[in-house]
């Protein structure tokens, strides 16, 4: 693939997309296009196809959406689904229309059932009901999907589905009314031990399995896809190994340095009981993800620390 291809990143400034742009910018890619929401609202149709008008873009990353743990689902269900919808089809229909050559397009483990099999496959995607506390996300999620098939069977295009387990590390959501488990474990138990160890309490019952994946790791699982002819249209990207969340929370809580008591509100949902997916489809390609979980702790922390004032209460 030609270095100097033009090549719009959609959500740049996420933690996800943060890490592609590092990525690609380090393997020499020297025209990564990229616009702020406030540059480019992907959720209105007339913007987007005004600026694939006038970058023609050759190549389309969508790293773009609204994205937030339980909470954030369960009090925002209708920008879950819509917002999500709306970017996803924009972006694809322009990529359509402007002849992109190869569209990625970001999914998410959560769009599998709640009870799958483990370690879940690509296949088992729309075989029985999902997790309800955040169906709005998953079934936008599910629409990007179809259509990114839709678009292949019918026009033959490079448009590929990666399925992303739970990801986090530098350039994450801290805020504790919006972000995913870890990251908010992690402003959990530093604001605790910043307030001499007072005691930290944690959602539900500890008990689910989850399976998390260094943004990082991510990100160069993301760029293999996108500069290698895969021959799949869907594939798993993680780790392949899960942990509870009460046990994340010690790991958490040990490389944090908080010494207080954890107390567990089982009135609060569990989610999903266990979310491991099979990654062995996206590893017989050539790519396993390489950064242990308590090695990308440690750095997500140590990041999170350097950029601490940065954190404020962010509304939706």
């Amino acid at each position: 693939m030609d270095k100097s291809s033009k090549i719009f990143l959609a959500g740049h400034r996420g933690t996800v997309g943060s890490a592609i742009y590092r990525n690609l910018i380090s393997k020499g890619y020297t025209n990564v296009v990229v616009r702020s929401s406030t540059e480019l609202d992907l959720r209105k149709q007339a913007e987007v196809n005004d600026f694939f008008n006038q970058e023609r873009p050759e190549y389309v990353i969508d790293s773009a959406a609204r994205v937030g743990g339980i909470l954030a689902n369960n009090n925002y269900p209708y920008q879950f689904i819509s917002d999500n919808l709306f970017i996803q089809q924009h972006l694809m229909d322009a990529s359509l229309n402007f002849d992109v050559k190869k569209f990625i397009f970001l999914g998410s483990s959560c769009v599998y059932p709640k009870h799958a099999p483990i370690p879940i496959k690509e296949e088992y995607l729309l075989t029985s009901s999902l997790e309800p506390t955040n169906e709005w996300y998953a079934i936008a999620k599910i629409a990007g999907v179809k259509t990114c098939q839709a678009i292949r069977r019918q026009y033959g295009k490079q448009f590929i589905t990666l399925m992303p387990t739970n990801a986090y590390g530098m350039e994450d959501n801290f805020d504790l009314l919006t972000s995913h488990v870890l990251p908010a474990m992690i402003r959990k138990f530093h604001d605790a031990k910043t307030n001499n160890h007072e005691t930290v309490v944690l959602w539900g019952s500890g008990t689910p399995m989850r399976e998390f994946i260094f943004v990082d790791d991510l990100a160069d699982g993301i760029v293999f896809a996108f500069e290698n002819d895969l021959q799949e249209d869907i594939y798993n990207i993680g780790t392949g190994k899960d942990l509870a969340i009460k046990d994340l929370a010690l790991l958490i809580q040990r490389i944090v340095g908080h010494q207080g008591e954890i107390f567990w509100d089982s009135s609060k949902p569990d989610g999903t009981p266990r979310k491991l997916m099979d990654v062995s489809r996206l590893a017989n390609e050539g790519w396993k993800a390489k950064v242990e979980l308590e090695e990308g702790i440690k750095i997500t922390y140590d990041w999170f620390c350097e950029n601490i004032e940065r954190y404020k209460q962010v509304k939706i």
